[in-house]
């Protein structure tokens, strides 16, 4: 079973948890799922280069925040967004 499969059959959320856990090594900290969404979310609104906050102790490029895209492409989230156009995996 593939992410598309799992968010077809058990939902975005279950699919997002078990893609973060099982589709990365190290595995994505559950910390992170909030920030997933609201990046989901902005990339479905056509809001790519949005900022988005991230979850304490981590940071990008020196950042507590992180554009979209990078969210995106760094968590291979490309399945969960409607538009996903650009985006590589």
């Amino acid at each position: 079973m593939n992410t598309a499969d799992m968010i077809e059959h058990g939902g975005h959320a279950a699919a997002l948890a078990w893609h973060l856990r099982h589709n990365h090594y190290p595995p994505v900290p559950s910390s992170m799922i909030p920030t997933c969404c609201d990046a989901i979310a902005a990339a479905n609104a056509g809001d790519w280069d949005a900022l988005t906050a991230l979850p304490d102790g981590v940071t990008y490029q020196g950042r507590n925040t992180a554009p979209v895209w990078a969210i995106i492409e760094a968590h291979h989230l490309a399945p969960f967004v409607d538009d996903a156009e650009g985006v590589t995996e």
